[in-house]
């Protein structure tokens, strides 16, 4: 007995995320959000993980490489994976040198069994005792309070770095899925092959993440300009004394507003001259390199309710669809879907934290929702004597 209990205090929740991964230590809560990046050397060595390796991105010397290991979701690189994931478990116990805990891994609904035995063999190197699996979506909901267990149909849209999971939940299980590769990753792409495109800039991933937050959005929202969309005249009018404060700060700093509503200053390469150069975006021209994306994402969300049994759709236009994940917060991304399906939309409180919070849960309540969860023991090794 006293085993059990103390290996209980070893087990751990992992959010494994493209954009970030964020881990649970039972008793203590989140005891890391870390970028799911790694920096190693020409040796192969890990120099640094999560924000300290983050800010090496395209910033590196030639001797030292910063990467992801993860891509849509899945494990692109095994060895990089295994050492971040053995980094920050090590963090996360640090006062448990010699622990091998029990740990509750994410994963997105739509990963292969390669990918899913990849996903176990990283967790395994870097020390785990034991490894389970459980799908982003029923983490989400989990994490985002919904009626998980009951015969009830709840939908949740949980947009990730790599992924959007969408998926129908009732009675403990998924009914319906879909996961679509495309989310926050793709959008930081899009804008920045847009800039590219329409203005000859060059601009790295961290300033299409940074454009896509400060002034990124699915649709026209009132909030992007504090009107309450009361005429395109008003609109308009807005938007000019927006221009005329833009104006008036070049005459002061040199540069537009960066924090305004409608534009957004990015500094970047001159494709053509390869010289340093400033560009004002409009909000106007992210909503539209955007717009693939967004639409990506909408079809993933109308063809999991196409395939949603009639009994459950009366219960989604009644409960409404939970956005949770990064992408959730993309503005304007809850109304779109509104327009489009026909049903409420609601964004999640902390929608950063569902599915870690849903992770956390079934670490605390192991023996009660290990029906959630896939994965076994790590098997005994069996020794065969000879008889000679």
């Amino acid at each position: 007995m006293a085993s059990s209990t103390s290996s209980g205090t070893y087990d751990i929740g992992i959010d494994l995320g493209t954009a970030n991964t964020l881990v649970y230590a039972r008793g203590k809560g989140v005891v890391l959000n870390e970028p799911s990046v790694v920096a190693v050397n020409a040796a192969g060595e890990v120099v640094a993980v999560g924000s300290e390796a983050k800010r090496t991105i395209g910033r590196t010397p030639s001797g030292i490489t910063a990467m992801r290991p993860l891509r849509e979701g899945v494990i692109a690189d095994f060895d990089a994976a295994e050492q971040m994931l053995r980094a920050l478990m090590k963090k996360a116990l640090p006062s448990r040198r010699f622990a091998r805990p029990r740990v509750v891994i994410c994963v997105p609904s739509g990963i292969t069994g390669v990918e899913r035995r990849a996903v176990i063999d990283s967790a395994r190197g870097a020390g785990a005792r034991e490894v389970h699996l459980i799908e982003e979506p029923m983490a989400a909901a989990i994490g985002a309070g919904l009626p998980v267990a009951e015969p009830v149909g709840c939908m949740v849209v949980d947009i990730g770095g790599g992924t959007t999971e969408v998926a129908v939940v009732s009675m403990g299980g998924l009914v319906t899925a879909h996961s679509v590769r495309v989310a926050g990753d793709a959008m930081d792409v899009a804008i920045s092959t847009y800039i590219k495109k329409e203005h000859g800039l060059a601009i790295g991933e961290r300033t299409a993440e940074e454009i896509k937050i400060a002034i990124g959005s699915a649709v026209w929202t009132p909030e992007e300009d504090g009107l309450d969309a009361l005429s395109p005249g008003a609109r308009a009018a807005s938007a000019a004394k927006a221009d005329a404060s833009d104006a008036e700060a070049s005459d002061t700093d040199g540069l537009p507003d960066h924090t305004s509503p409608y534009s957004y200053t990015v500094r970047g390469r001159d494709h053509l001259s390869g010289l340093p150069r400033l560009q004002e975006i409009t909000a106007e021209e992210i909503r539209s390199a955007l717009a693939e994306p967004v639409e990506a994402i909408v079809r993933a969300v109308h063809r999991t309710l196409d395939e949603c049994p009639p009994e459950l759709s009366g219960d989604i236009i009644e409960r409404g669809i939970a956005l949770t994940g990064g992408g959730a917060l993309l503005r304007g991304l809850d109304r779109r879907l509104r327009q489009e399906m026909g049903v409420p939309v609601v964004v999640a409180e902390a929608p950063l934290d569902c599915v870690v919070n849903g992770t956390a849960k079934c670490v605390d309540e192991f023996a009660t929702l290990h029906g959630l969860l896939t994965g076994a023991k790590e098997q005994p090794r069996k020794t065969v004597r000879l008889g000679l």
